[in-house]
Formats: C-alpha cells, sequence, structure tokens
C-alpha cells in the first residue's frame, strides 16, 4: 500500500459516499470563504470522518479518495508575504503554483483578505510543467489580482521561498455548500532542509461562510480548538533560523519536526583527478542505396 492510501484506510474514507469533483465543485467550490482551522489527532479524525457520513460525501476519483498536492509559495526578497501574516496585517496575500500529482493538474493561485477579513481566492489554470514557476501569463495574472486587492507587490519581486507537500481528502456536505479537508503527511521543503507535521496528525479545514459549520461544532464537541497555522508561515519558520514568530515556534515545537543534512564530521579530501578514458571513434551506419 501507499503512503497514501494508508492515510485514506486510517482515515476510514471507505465509510463515505463518494461524489464527482463536478458535484463538489456545484455545491461547494467556495472562492470567497471562511476558513478555520484544527490539528487533530488520527484516531481523533477518523471519529470526525465516521460522525459526518451522514452529512457528507467524499471526493473519489476514479476510485481514488485522496490526492497528493505540492504547492510552491513565492515571495518576496525581504519575505513580505510572510511577514504581513504574522503582523496580522489587512491586506495579507499568497501567491502559489499547486500542482495536484495523480492528476497532472496545475494552478497559479493567488490568495487575498477582503474587508470583513475573509479569504479570497483566484485561480489560473497552467500547464503541468509550469508548476513551480512563474511565466509571463501567470505574472500577469497575479499583477492584476494583487493590484486589485491594493497591495503593491508585482510577480517581477517574488521567487520561490518554500515547498508544502501534503495528501488531501475532501468531504463535502452537498447540500449546505460547506468543505472539510484532512491534510496528512504534511512536509515542508526550502533546500535541503524539510520540517514535517507529526504523522500521527492531520490538519484539518472547515470551509464555508462567516458562521460556523455544523462540522465545526461537531470537532468543538471531540475537543478540537481552532489554530492559526498557515502550512507556508509555519514551515518557512521552521527552515529559516531567526525568522520571529514564538507564537508558531510554541506550536512547531509540539507537532513538527525540522531535519536537515548532516554535516561532515572532517573536511572532505579533494576528490582524485579522473583518470583519462579513450574515446572510441564514432560508429557510422551506412545504409545501402536502393
Amino acid at each position: 500500500m501507499t503512503a497514501a492510501s494508508v492515510l485514506a484506510a486510517d482515515l476510514g474514507l471507505s465509510a463515505l459516499r463518494g461524489a464527482t469533483l463536478a458535484e463538489v465543485d456545484a455545491a461547494a467550490a467556495l472562492q470567497h470563504r471562511t476558513d478555520r482551522k484544527y490539528l487533530l489527532p488520527l484516531d481523533r479524525a477518523r471519529l470526525l470522518v465516521d460522525r459526518l457520513a451522514g452529512s457528507h460525501h467524499v471526493l473519489d476519483l476514479a476510485g481514488r479518495r485522496t490526492t497528493s498536492y505540492l504547492s510552491t509559495y513565492f515571495d518576496t526578497e525581504r519575505l513580505g508575504a510572510w511577514h504581513a501574516h504574522v503582523q496580522g496585517r489587512r491586506r495579507r496575500w499568497k501567491v502559489r503554483t499547486r500542482l495536484y500529482a495523480e492528476d497532472g493538474l496545475c494552478r497559479v493561485e493567488v490568495k487575498t483578505k477582503d474587508g470583513r477579513g475573509a479569504t479570497v481566492k483566484h485561480a489560473l489554470r497552467a500547464p503541468a510543467q509550469a508548476y513551480g514557476q512563474l511565466d509571463v501569463l501567470a505574472a500577469e495574472f497575479v499583477d492584476d489580482v494583487l493590484r486589485r486587492a491594493d497591495i503593491p507587490v508585482l510577480a517581477a519581486a517574488l521567487t520561490p521561498a518554500a515547498e508544502v507537500r501534503y495528501v488531501r481528502a475532501a468531504l463535502a456536505d452537498l447540500d449546505h455548500g460547506s468543505r472539510v479537508t484532512l491534510d496528512g503527511l504534511l512536509t515542508c521543503h526550502r533546500g535541503e532542509r524539510t520540517a514535517a507535521l507529526d504523522p500521527r496528525h492531520v490538519l484539518v479545514e472547515t470551509k464555508g461562510t462567516a458562521r460556523p459549520a455544523p462540522a465545526d461544532r461537531l470537532l468543538l464537541r471531540l475537543g478540537a480548538r481552532p489554530v492559526s497555522l498557515s502550512k507556508y508561515i509555519v514551515g518557512r519558520a521552521l527552515l529559516t533560523p531567526g525568522l520571529p514568530d514564538n507564537d508558531v515556534r510554541r506550536l512547531a515545537r509540539t507537532h513538527f519536526t525540522t531535519e536537515a543534512p548532516p554535516a561532515p564530521l572532517t573536511e572532505a579530501a579533494p576528490a582524485p583527478a579522473p583518470v583519462p578514458v579513450p574515446v572510441p571513434a564514432p560508429l557510422i551506419e551506412r545504409i545501402p542505396v536502393a
């Protein structure tokens, strides 16, 4: 079994009714929404799924009930997006490219906040090979969204700042237009450093209106409390020594680990000079003339 299929089994996703992508999009594709996040142990996450089985469907893609996500986040040289989030500025923003690995689909996404504090997400489809970069069309899209949100940042000033990877299960209440996502196997990467969420926990997000959904009330009954947790913000804080964010680090100490390649024990000896190898003459294939 793959790690993703093990996660699906641990969450008990087979107990839910399946829904197609079109059904989920029609009922719950909220681009203007309020998100609430919870860190939940796997056993309680499974209990959550079980109790939502009567009202929620799980996104089912030809029998596959999870999707592997890769997201590259872009930021300015001085980490303007990171600082705007940590400082709680009204005009917060994020720019990323996202790849849905099994499906080979890619999107450029820009997230901003409206005047009421709700998240507004703008997306542009892109070819899979464009993942991890902002080409001309993507840059024009990013510039337009940020300009309309009165955010004085240009795509030309953005470079890849971190990559976040995880496996997601998406649940939707088709009648009331709300969603619940469960993200496991969460890691963040920058260079050779990696930060990882404890694999015995999942990040649960509810996505709906400003009013708490039934899933939020159920999570409270299960003992969960909302947390302020951005995958990029936490990951970048853990992977960059010296970034000032005590709230992130308190959360990270109990739920995340950070790894870096070990330093060499001794200075490496210079590699021996390569031994010249005779280069054979090229082979010429002769094709007889008809």
